[in-house]
């Protein structure tokens, strides 16, 4: 059985006018993320995560923000897209554990839908994925409330 490893990173600034989507999961919040796709900045590091350890390159060679077919996507049907091209390398997701950094919203109240989200998007079972959320401690742009940072590491394994 081959087993591959990959990290991705992403984050994004508030916006106003705009749904804050996390794990593909709408949070009431005041504010979004700004970006050319709908900002999900989990599901962006998840994305290069994956890309990652199947050895394929970055997301944004795939849904480039330069494409305007990418204008306001929504993240999931990316997500799918980028499980889709894992699979045609012959690999499952054997686990994914990824950790939000923000000061607000508080996402505890939230977790256990995205957990359950992503699981369903990555065809695994919940308990494969790992979902925390971490203040930065005043720190930093997240710290500040300027945005949210994201990172995600990814198992893969052969079928």
């Amino acid at each position: 059985m081959d087993f591959r490893v990959g990290f991705g990173y992403d984050s994004h600034r508030f916006a106003p006018g705009r749904p804050l989507v996390i794990g593909g999961i709408v949070i009431p919040y005041e504010l979004g993320l700004a970006a050319h796709s709908d900002g999900d900045v989990l599901i962006h590091a998840v994305c290069d995560a994956l890309l990652g350890a199947a050895g394929l390159k970055d997301i944004g060679t795939y849904f480039p923000d330069t494409d305007p077919a990418y204008k306001n996507a929504d993240s999931t049907l990316l997500l799918s897209k980028v499980v889709d091209l894992v699979s045609e390398k012959g690999f499952v997701v054997n686990n994914l554990d990824c950790t939000l950094v923000l000061e607000k919203p508080k996402m505890k109240p939230h977790i256990d839908a995205i957990v359950a989200r992503l699981s369903e998007l990555l065809r695994c079972d919940s308990e494969r994925v790992a979902v925390k959320a971490k203040t930065n401690e005043k720190m930093g742009f997240t710290g500040a409330g300027e945005g949210i940072a994201a990172v995600a590491a990814v198992t893969l394994r052969t079928l």
